[in-house]
């Protein structure tokens, strides 16, 4: 039964969030007007309420990658995908593969969101544990298979399959390979690939591949239909650290290679709070263009504690404004963190960079420093800074931090297999990073005004 989109345009498509965004008067018509079938069969309509990126992808494609933070709706678009397929006649024999069958049976068959909770009551299959096995009326069977047994995917065909945390799975690629061999079913066998990301060889090989469909998504697509502590507790904890970007964002975020900093470092060197600081800069790294493609002009706040450790504080780089606007910025955060100076990088802009700022505050105290070395050797003794246990991020600074991860002798490395924004022209935040730990803990110390604690 198809469900007419009453009080909507004509061809539109009626999803639960163009529901919503109807008045509420013709949301009670449009509720009161269904007869109890009609009821019935929207609760189990996927169409009305998935989201886009749910929703199986058109097009010629093999693998259909599903790559998304926790809560999601990884599962529920998994086995809304299984249960098309029967529906449609589309698939026969499938295959359902987890870190173990235990993992199986219990997510993707027998979870709130498996495939016996999406199936409707007229097209449920029959789940026959002995068997390991799921069978609809039509005769169509989807099998449970452990990862971790990879032989038993040896024999079996399939003209379908959908792969669970292929991340968590012990001897991925073996298991996959072994799948792969008997997917040779029907006129297009396919698979979906629900995970969350980490830098394992099949997830990149998969991502690499020309006949893969890739969907993201993040945990606050999700948002509204998961639980309110959630979001107070663990999303308040992990957001913006490693394992949040990677559990909650779904980045794949890998170390990179002759980086000068790694992604667990900066972890380990994380604090909520910082100490009161004797001494506050700003340093500011200015960018050679403007315009919107120009560089970013880095903006860093650091301070030196009482037991001389250096505090990242602020992280206010800014791309794409003028010089004055840039310069603004600059004496406007000096005054807002009551500042002892601002260190600013003078190779290309000269004289105009004290100029722009004094001509903003005419006594703002700047400290002028000049890059004689190539990036590599200014950061190097900063990044050892670092290892020593003397250098504190508070907060997270994911754009900052994605730098100093991807910087290595040759420059800035992008890694981003999701191919998410990288900035690879210049590590301008970093830049002004150096200035400033440099000036708090490795350059001779200058006389300025002594700040208001």
């Amino acid at each position: 039964m198809t469900l007419k989109p009453r009080l909507l345009p004509p061809n539109a498509r009626l999803t639960a969030s163009s529901f919503r965004q109807l008045p509420q008067n013709r949301q009670k018509k449009f509720l009161n007007d269904l007869t109890p079938l009609e009821t019935l069969t929207l609760h189990y309509d996927w169409q009305f309420w998935a989201r886009a990126n749910q929703i199986e992808p058109q097009g010629s494609w093999t693998h259909w990658i599903i790559l998304a933070g926790r809560g999601f709706g990884k599962t529920r678009t998994g086995a809304e995908w299984v249960r098309m397929l029967v529906e449609c006649g589309r698939a026969e024999r499938i295959a359902l593969v987890a870190p173990t069958v235990s993992d199986a049976r219990r997510t993707m068959v027998e979870g709130e969101s498996g495939i016996l909770a999406v199936s409707p009551p007229w097209n449920r299959p029959k789940f026959e544990p002995s068997k390991s096995q799921l069978v609809w009326p039509s005769g169509a069977t989807a099998t449970l298979f452990s990862a971790g047994e990879p032989d038993r995917l040896r024999g079996p065909q399939h003209d379908a399959a959908w792969c669970d945390e292929i991340c968590a799975w012990r001897g991925a690629e073996l298991a996959f390979d072994n799948l792969m061999f008997g997917l040779r079913l029907g006129d297009n066998p396919r698979t979906c690939v629900t995970t969350t990301p980490r830098p394992i060889p099949l997830l990149k090989n998969l991502l690499g591949a020309e006949n893969a469909h890739i969907t993201t998504g993040t945990t606050y697509d999700n948002l509204a239909n998961l639980a309110p502590t959630f979001a107070d507790e663990i999303i308040k904890k992990y957001e913006g650290t490693r394992i949040g970007r990677q559990e909650l964002n779904a980045e794949l975020l890998e170390d990179v290679p002759g980086a000068l900093w790694s992604r667990g470092q900066l972890d380990r060197c994380r604090v909520l709070d910082a100490p009161d600081m004797p001494r506050i800069v700003v340093a500011v790294d200015p960018p050679v263009s403007v315009g919107e493609k120009a560089d970013e002009c880095g903006i860093i706040v650091a301070g030196l504690s009482a037991d001389q450790s250096a505090y990242v504080l602020r992280d206010a780089s800014i791309q794409g404004e003028t010089p004055l606007g840039w310069a603004e910025r600059v004496v406007r955060l000096y005054h807002e963190v009551n500042a002892d100076c601002v260190v600013a990088e003078v190779n290309q802009g000269g004289a105009l960079v004290e100029t722009l700022l004094r001509q903003i505050d005419p006594l703002i105290p700047i400290k002028s420093v000049h890059a004689r070395r190539g990036k590599y050797l200014r950061a190097e003794p900063v990044a050892a800074l670092y290892e020593q246990g003397r250098v504190f991020h508070q907060g997270t600074f994911p754009k900052l931090e994605d730098q100093m991860c991807n910087f290595t002798h040759d420059g800035m490395v992008g890694n981003n297999i999701t191919k998410r924004s990288v900035n690879n022209k210049s590590p301008d935040r970093l830049d002004a990073l150096v200035w400033a730990i440099t000036d708090l803990l490795l350059a001779p110390r200058q006389h300025f005004r002594m700040r208001k604690l």
